[in-house]
């Protein structure tokens, strides 16, 4: 058996554990917290983020980074996105030169504007070949109890993508290779803000008519700035774009849509925040997204409204209503 090592025991770090452990790797999980390392190692379950899972004895898990990521050929991460570059520096000097580095994450960093493959390359120096990133509609909870899903592994190099697809093929899990790192982690990005909207409207007490349509100028939106910024359009057209976009904006299980439900019945960005410990990454990204957007000129109502909103800049229905009144024009254009 190969060895893989996941930093980050949350709910998608646990989850993809699973994922890997079925597929016939020898799993190390890395969790901050001691107590976490020891409920997965001796009750083999993760009490605080999947609780009533039973993980697989090829999962274990530890404290020491160094002890994580000894022997690895496949380090994959899974942290949020915003503490990423804090969290790849305190790793980096125990990680090999060898070992392919795989991003779970969808963000994008606020200030430096970076997405996750951008800050490994920074922080590690490793070059394209060794950097992968894997995107879908791929909710932790029903990954873990191993309910049929699909998603995309990406990397410049397709024989390293072919690689992480065949260690990451289970029973449950069917991944496809992409060359196309940028376009996957754009959608995955974007789909977090995307879902905040829908939920905004599920919260205002808005039906389908609503929401399919803020999912459908999410869509838009987001292949926009990914075109511009040169993916490939079929990529958000799959299981990394529009895949993902269903299953965040239609599940109860996805934080952002619960967020963004929040939102839309009046808690602020702060309360939401206090009464949880998941995090909504489109909650952080929308503000990076935004500035991504206006730094290539490219139109983004969607992650404009909603930053103000999590901002506490305008009240959800002053969001709709913006939408709403904005001016009328080809559906293409």
């Amino acid at each position: 058996m190969s060895k893989v090592a996941v930093f980050g025991a949350g709910s998608w770090g646990t989850a993809f554990s699973i994922v890997l452990a079925d597929g016939g790797n020898d799993v190390t999980l890395w969790a901050r917290r001691e107590e976490v390392v020891s409920a997965i190692n001796d009750r083999r379950e993760n009490v605080d983020y999947l609780p009533g899972v039973e993980l697989p004895a090829a999962i274990e898990a530890t404290h020491d980074v160094e002890k994580a990521a000894h022997g690895a050929d496949i380090v994959i991460f899974a942290t949020p996105s915003q503490s990423f570059r804090d969290n790849l520096t305190e790793w980096a000097p125990y990680l090999a030169d060898d070992p392919v580095l795989v991003s779970l994450m969808k963000g994008v960093e606020l200030g430096t504007l970076n997405r996750m493959s951008e800050v490994i390359a920074q922080v590690t120096g490793a070059g394209p070949d060794r950097i992968g990133v894997i995107s879908g509609p791929n909710l932790a909870k029903e990954i873990a109890q191993r309910e049929p899903a699909a998603s995309v592994v990406a990397c410049a190099d397709e024989d390293v993508a072919r690689m992480l697809q065949d260690r990451c093929h289970s029973p449950a899990f069917r991944p496809y290779t992409s060359v196309d790192v940028l376009g996957c982690e754009l959608g995955g990005a974007y789909k977090n803000v995307v879902g905040l909207a829908v939920g905004m409207a599920v919260g205002l007490g808005f039906g389908d008519n609503t929401t399919a349509s803020v999912i459908t100028r999410g869509l838009a939106e987001t292949a926009r700035l990914a075109m511009k910024l040169g993916a490939n359009p079929l990529t958000l057209m799959g299981l990394a774009g529009l895949g993902d976009l269903v299953a965040t904006c239609s599940s109860p299980l996805s934080r952002n849509r619960t967020f963004g439900e929040k939102l839309g019945q009046g808690m602020s960005t702060e309360e939401i925040v206090a009464s949880t410990r998941q995090v909504a990454e489109g909650a952080k990204s929308c503000a990076s997204l935004r500035a991504l957007a206006e730094h290539n000129g490219v139109d983004a109502p969607v992650a404009q409204y909603v930053d103000d909103v999590v901002a506490g800049r305008m009240t959800a229905q002053d969001m709709m209503d913006a939408i709403l009144a904005r001016d009328t024009k080809s559906e293409t254009e």
